[in-house]
């Protein structure tokens, strides 16, 4: 995530002062490697540096808590990879202290950044879709399918105690909730771990999650989080029925959305000229020419940095919304733990 956030903010307009890693020797290392003009022996050293203005915390999911409070502390701007914390607790304490601090304080949920997202956003808050009824979502991934699979998110210890639900499910209920601004109040969730075992490694976090929800507005839905799901690499799915028109997405085809009607059903490309203000002005080539991830998050950098400059960009996800997601998350383990419903 350190090479995707560095390409943000360099395209952002940024400098890359200076990089930290797990010791000198990788400071270095990922210095040279990622175009920084200095290697910092320890976050101590970095968040001290007079040169720099925002840090990005892109480390284990661990160590987001202790190093974000650093950068707090040190009055300097702050992005954090999500999760925020890897418990209510910590995210609790982070986002007060931002607002303490004063400072801008980011959470790269950068989904919200296609311009289709926002076109979508658009039309549910100009009450074009009618009253949502249902939602139907997905998250599916493959990078675990097999138990010879393994990375340092599988520890609890690194990762903390969710992560299917902790790593991409977060993006699903916060892409749900930021386009129809209608919040998730209640859930019943199942989870999955299909490997006992990993390596050498034993495995307690999920591999899959599947739940029901009901939300604020009445709205009764489906969403299912996995890893473990073959062909699929980074399918992030939701269709969202309205009284009026159905819209559907997905991150995997990202240039169109759908509008279901009764009669009439639409494909929706990206193009400027038929989107709404905020969906137009992210995007950076014409119709025609795609846009990505990387497109996204280079734009969640550059909305970031405007607010760094007082300015009050439209749907930038700030500290509280980590903490949204952190609540979500520890809703779906107690709902799983519990076999219960739960209400947020």
């Amino acid at each position: 995530m350190a090479s995707v956030h560095s390409r943000a903010a360099r395209a952002a307009g940024a400098t890359l002062v200076a990089v930290a890693s797990s010791s000198p020797e990788r400071s270095r290392a990922a210095a040279e490697q990622l175009g920084f003009a200095s290697a910092a022996s320890s976050v101590e050293e970095l968040v001290a540096h007079p040169d720099v203005d925002v840090v990005h915390v892109c480390t284990p999911n661990a160590l987001h808590a202790a190093q974000a409070e650093a950068v707090l502390a040190a009055g300097k701007h702050v992005v954090c990879e999500k999760p925020l914390a890897t418990s209510v607790t910590d995210a609790e304490r982070l986002v007060e202290l931002a607002e303490q601090a004063g400072v801008v304080a980011t959470v790269p949920f950068v989904y919200r950044f296609y311009p289709l997202v926002r076109e979508a956003r658009a039309r549910f808050a100009a009450g074009e879709m009618g009253r949502i009824t249902t939602v139907l979502g997905s998250y599916l991934q493959d990078w675990l399918l097999t138990a010879d699979d393994d990375n340092w998110r599988v520890d609890v210890t690194d990762g903390g105690r969710s992560r299917a639900f902790g790593d991409i499910g977060s993006h699903l209920v916060d892409l749900l909730e930021f386009i129809t601004a209608d919040r998730v109040v209640a859930l019943a969730a199942s989870k999955s771990t299909v490997f006992g075992t990993r390596g050498d490694r034993p495995v307690s976090t999920e591999d899959a999650v599947a739940l029901t929800c009901q939300t604020e507005g009445g709205a009764i839905g489906s969403l299912l989080v996995s890893q473990v799901a073959p062909g699929r690499k980074n399918r992030l799915h939701l269709e969202i029925a309205g009284a009026e028109q159905t819209l559907g997405l997905d991150t995997e085809q990202p240039e169109t959305i759908w509008l279901g009607r009764r009669a009439g059903s639409q494909l929706l490309p990206r193009d400027a000229d038929q989107l709404a203000p905020d969906a137009a002005r992210l995007c950076r080539v014409p119709a025609g020419h795609p846009m990505g991830y990387q497109d996204a998050f280079d734009a969640f950098a550059a909305d970031t940095y405007a607010a760094t400059r007082g300015e009050e960009p439209e749907g930038l996800p700030r500290f509280a919304d980590g903490l949204r997601a952190g609540r979500i998350t520890q809703a779906v383990l107690d709902s799983c733990e519990q076999g219960t419903w739960v209400r947020l």
